[in-house]
């Protein structure tokens, strides 16, 4: 009993698989159902058991939900344990400034986040629609939610698919399913068994839920509803899968974690040291207290938000859209971008590229898209002569009869409609200089036989001076069956399908879908009410016509650009092998040895965590004929490899990987699916605009740094200057009030005027950082340290010269030493400006705005020693300007420090490289 409920389980497991590959009688029996479609009684106690045609809802998080994530930050939480600390000494003050910081912060990240918060729920737009359905042997039409397998769907042009159907009738019958595939071109419908092993995209015998049908009509039979469809497999897959965290979001974790472990040691070592000192308790909390202030960076997570929101507003202006603020950085942090080809690396308009007279005589054709805009010329770019003109003035009145699709020029814009291929003759007609209306007005049209995928041509009967005409164009190999005569200079010879063939292969080779034509008289013609292949007579073959997607022009340049950058490019498609590789080959993706992987070789190599599977994902840098899941397991393995993936997709196939990668870009052109589960947007669908988003992720990566360089130098010296004061036995050197005015006004505006900084030149000329790369790197320690003493140096040395050797008292001494730390930041930030370049080197033009924020942050600062209130808050006063100078003087020691510590790194990295 067990045994047989297995075998049936694999049955129906089978049959879910591959409807494609059933006869349609057992189609039927399966889903116990019949031509004249299903009772409306059984029809709803189906709804009953499979449950409605939709897809669930993700909830949206509330704004309390989305304002407690951007709290639960280890910065945040010793932000928050620190005002607690002045609350309980009774120094409100200090917690008020911090709080506000803390609220500040919070508010901008939560607004970010919510508007971000979307997801998958534009998939259940793709179900809501209307169907026209048989029940009953009645055509009735109802809400698409109510569809269950079993039912028989009818279908027209312009309808969008509402379930998984296998085609039972199709006429004509063509639909857009790019946004499933990534193909191109719309798909042709045919009906019929088809073999099992066959991937989406050639299963022509079924229509897939979301898909919009193009032309003709059909009907198919519900076979998958919901969760069990196609579509629905992908939300099943986007709602199971985890976004991989953004670099920085990762970096900056490790170094919160960092900062915090440093405080509490410090902060335990100098409680334990002040204990043994005698101190009381609440004399121990107030010195850790202002030690705690000195070592957190209060202004970070403020300036780290107005850096990153900077770097998305350059970004906007470079046709790349941010919906969240870690992603701007994370592009710049990719060292692999997975791109889709079609309308990313390519334009997404077919275009005749080549035309080939059956006298091998070769033509090349300027232009792209669908318009008129471009010329032809001969394979030596000659101009074309006028012989070479008559003649394919001839080819291209056969393809402007033989063509159901329009192409217009109104005020200066193209439109067009129809069929992709009928567009794009029509285009080559303009390049010519044939007008399609005045072909059609010239001879008077009297039958059209419509391309059909069973047929691979059209035809059109047209009449011309009392003369009966016929014109073909479609697949070459079938317009040759109707061929005995070729085009040859001025007169017909006999046909030479073999060389023709041969021209017709070699052009497909290079990724060209090549279509023939041919026309002549028919005098015996007879109108139909349906026509066949004997209806054609003899004709004459006029020339082979090859298109293709063409290539971006920017785009070859921009992989090139990412070549420099360390970047790996690999492109990831539901096309056509050959078409992949062609586009690889001219942008530069694919090396000279590589092979094309396809789906079909991935799913013969097993699983991801087959040795096989990786070993193909690391042989190339083209995959076609990809799946879904399988795009979703390419991203896997790279990012298991340590890889920071920044994939690109347009379509709901793309979702589920876009979610899974480090960074997910949709195009703007897209699904909303597509948009609402990506960290950002290309508005334009331009790969070029992808590495503009990368030169961009990477300034602002850059000046994360430099701000975090600032703060935490900054904050270093205060910790050595009271480290030095304790091990001294001096008084504290400032007070916590003096330090939270520092590190959030003075050194606050500094920090966010900072992160205006414009990039440096070079950024893409360097590689990406490692994965593993922590913000404090080598560098990053060496300079921070290295300033970071100088400051507390120089400080301390004016804390001990007044209160020692000149005996002032505390406050006076304090208000001098305040300066001084206020004009040592006021000069580092320029050592900021750049970890490489002298800061002399830097020029001001690129941030005007930190010259002002420093003439700022110094005016203010002098403001408040004049104004009462202030004087009694941060116990300053009034000094003189030879005071001012003298001190002002002394803080210039920091930038020579650091001038000759950039000359001598830079020494040593010369003789190391």
């Amino acid at each position: 009993m067990q045994e047989q409920k297995k075998k049936q389980s694999q049955t129906e497991n089978f049959i879910r698989k591959n409807w494609h590959a059933l006869e349609e009688k057992v189609v039927f029996e399966a889903l116990e159902s019949n031509p004249a479609g299903l009772e409306p009684g059984e029809a709803a106690s189906r709804q009953s058991a499979y449950g409605k045609n939709a897809l669930p809802m993700k909830k949206l998080p509330s704004i309390w939900t989305i304002l407690l994530h951007q709290i639960k930050n280890p910065l945040i939480f010793i932000l928050i344990a620190a005002a607690i600390l002045s609350l309980a000494l009774g120094d409100a003050k200090d917690a008020i400034f911090i709080l506000i910081v803390i609220i500040l912060n919070s508010v901008l990240g939560a607004y970010q986040e919510y508007n971000a918060e979307k997801s998958a729920a534009s998939l259940q737009n793709l179900l809501k629609i209307k169907a026209n359905l048989r029940r009953g042997g009645k055509e009735v039409e109802i809400d698409s939610e109510e569809l269950v397998p079993g039912d028989i769907v009818l279908l027209a042009s312009g309808d969008k698919v509402p379930a998984d159907l296998r085609l039972l009738e199709a006429k004509n019958l063509a639909s857009d399913e790019s946004f499933l595939t990534g193909e191109s071109i719309e798909a042709s419908k045919k009906v019929g068994r088809l073999s099992e092993n066959m991937g989406i995209a050639e299963r022509t015998n079924m229509a897939y839920a979301g898909a919009v049908i193009t032309s003709g009509r059909g009907t198919g039979i519900v076979v998958e509803t919901g969760t069990n469809t196609e579509v629905g497999q992908i939300a099943e897959q986007l709602s199971e899968s985890e976004s991989a965290s953004p670099p920085l979001v990762t970096r900056m974790e490790k170094f919160t974690k960092q900062i915090s472990v440093v405080v509490l040691l410090i902060s335990v070592f100098l409680a334990v040291l002040l204990r043994l000192q005698g101190l009381d308790f609440a004399a121990i909390f107030f010195v850790v207290l202002a030690l705690a202030v000195s070592a957190i960076p209060e202004g970070l997570p403020v300036a780290l938000t107005v850096a990153l929101s900077i770097a998305a507003s350059k970004m906007a202006k470079r046709n790349v859209i941010v919906r969240k603020l870690p992603a701007v950085e994370s592009l710049g942090s990719c060292t692999v971008i997975a791109t889709d080809k079609t309308g990313t690396l390519t334009v997404n308009q077919q275009t005749a590229r080549q035309v080939f007279l059956p006298d091998g005589q070769g033509f090349h054709i300027s232009g792209q898209g669908y318009n008129g805009e471009g010329s032809l010329k001969t394979e030596q770019k000659n101009q074309i002569s006028d012989q070479q003109q008559i003649r394919l003035e001839k080819l291209a009145v056969s393809f402007v009869m033989a063509n159901e699709g329009t192409l217009t020029q109104e005020s200066g814009a193209w439109t067009h409609h129809g069929d992709a291929m009928d567009v794009a003759f029509l285009a080559l007609g303009y390049k010519l200089g044939i007008l399609p209306e005045a072909v059609k007005s010239e001879n008077r049209l009297l039958e059209m036989i419509p391309y059909e995928s069973e047929r691979q041509f059209s035809a059109a009967f047209y009449e011309k001076e009392s003369t009966t005409f016929v014109a073909v164009k479609g697949a070459v190999e079938k317009i040759l069956k109707f061929c005995d005569q070729m085009a040859n200079q001025d007169e017909t010879v006999s046909l030479d399908p073999t060389t023709i063939e041969k021209q017709a292969e070699a052009l497909a080779a290079q990724g060209y879908r090549v279509l023939g034509v041919a026309g002549g008289k028919h005098p015996g013609y007879e109108k139909k009410d349906q026509y066949e292949d004997e209806d054609l007579p003899e004709m004459v073959f006029q020339g082979l016509v090859a298109f293709i997607d063409p290539l971006r022009p920017e785009v070859a340049d921009a992989v090139d650009e990412c070549k420099q950058a360390g970047i790996k490019v690999i492109m990831v498609t539901g096309d056509h092998p050959k078409t992949a590789m062609a586009i690889a080959k001219e942008v530069g993706i694919v090396e000279p040895d590589e092979a094309v992987v396809t789906g079909k070789k991935l799913s013969q190599a097993g699983s991801l965590a087959d040795a096989e599977f990786k070993s193909l994902v690391n042989s190339t840098h083209v995959f076609a004929r990809v799946s879904p899941k399988q795009k979703l397991e390419i991203v896997e393995v790279l990012i298991n490899q340590n890889e920071f993936v920044a994939v690109t997709g347009d379509g709901v196939n793309d979702a589920p990987a876009l979610r899974r990668a480090n960074i997910g870009v949709a195009m703007g052109s897209g699904t909303d699916v597509a948009k609402e589960i990506s960290s950002m947007i290309v508005t334009d669908n331009n790969f070029a605009s992808i590495v503009s988003g990368v030169e961009e992720g990477r300034f602002a990566y850059d000046n994360v740094r430099k701000v975090i360089y600032l703060l935490i130098s900054t904050g270093a010296a205060e910790v050595a200057l009271f480290l030095a004061a304790i091990f001294t036995g001096m008084p504290l050197p400032l007070i916590a009030v003096q330090l939270l005015w520092l590190n959030l006004v003075t050194n606050g505006i500094q920090g966010v005027a900072l992160a205006f900084e414009d990039g440096e030149p070079g950024a893409m000329k360097r590689k990406p950082r490692k994965t593993d790369e922590k913000i404090f790197n080598p560098q990053m320690i060496s300079q921070t340290v290295l300033s970071g003493v100088t400051m507390g140096s120089i400080a301390f040395g004016f804390w001990y010269y007044l209160i020692i050797l000149q005996g002032w008292d505390h406050m006076a001494a304090r208000n001098i030493v305040l300066l001084s730390m206020v004009l040592m930041e006021n000069v580092h930030v320029f050592n900021c400006r750049s970890e490489f370049s002298s800061a002399f080197k830097v020029p001001i033009s690129r941030n005007y705005i930190l010259v002002m924020g420093v003439l700022a942050a110094q005016g203010i600062h002098i403001l408040s020693m004049h104004l009462p209130f202030m004087q009694q808050t941060l116990e300053i006063e009034p000094i003189s300007i030879f005071e001012w100078l003298i001190v002002f003087a002394f803080t210039l020691l920091l930038l020579l420090v650091m001038e000759i510590y950039k000359v001598i790194r830079k020494k040593m990295n010369v003789q190391v490289s």
